[in-house]
């Protein structure tokens, strides 16, 4: 009961959209700056890189607590700690509050990782912030990051839970991305 109950708070949480709460607050209709995403790199763009911090914090921390309360806390069992992760970052992308319009899950899924697996959470953390830094485009970085992190989970963990979990993670960054590698293969990505 606790599991399921857990599960449903982190996909509510999760659908909080910081990005357009800021956004508002301050007059302006994210979804139609930028790309008219809702997450930190088009926030970050719209009202400055600290705000875009500041989102990109608030995006993590709906992944890192619900697992981290989950994991840590009530010590649920992996299958639950699994969807719970899962659950926040289709809140996330998929937000009942915002109409089903939500970001693509980045920084989201990087909060799951650092609670349910901390080691490979750090390093999906460290590997997004240098491949942005280096590609100048948060797309490339979330999607090498998603990459690693389902990489080193599946070598790490087999076909266990936490492989499970990072690999459902990839699977949804993936998705949501699919509108960027389209544009990274006709070289149409605009740097940061």
């Amino acid at each position: 009961m606790l599991g399921a109950l857990l599960t449903v708070a982190a996909y509510l949480v999760g659908s909080i959209s910081f990005g357009l709460i800021v956004a508002s607050k301050q007059g302006i209709d994210l979804r139609s700056i930028g790309s008219g995403n809702v997450g930190a790199t088009n926030v970050g763009r719209a009202l400055g890189r600290g705000t875009g911090r500041r989102v990109l914090v608030l995006d993590l921390l709906k992944g890192f607590v619900p697992v981290a309360l989950a994991r840590w806390s009530f010590d649920l069992s992996w299958p639950w700690i699994t969807m719970v992760g899962i659950a926040a970052v289709v809140g996330h992308c998929f937000p009942i509050w915002h109409g089903l319009r939500g970001g693509k899950g980045a920084a989201t899924a990087a909060g799951v990782l650092l609670a349910a697996v901390p080691a490979i959470g750090i390093a999906t953390f460290a590997t997004w912030l240098a491949v942005k830094k280096t590609s100048r485009r948060a797309s490339v970085a979330s999607l090498a990051a998603a990459t690693l992190a389902a990489g080193l989970a599946l070598t790490l963990y087999g076909a266990d839970w936490p492989a499970r979990l990072a690999v459902g993670l990839w699977i949804l960054i993936v998705a949501r991305h699919t509108s960027n590698i389209g544009r990274l293969l006709r070289g149409q990505e605009p740097p940061e």
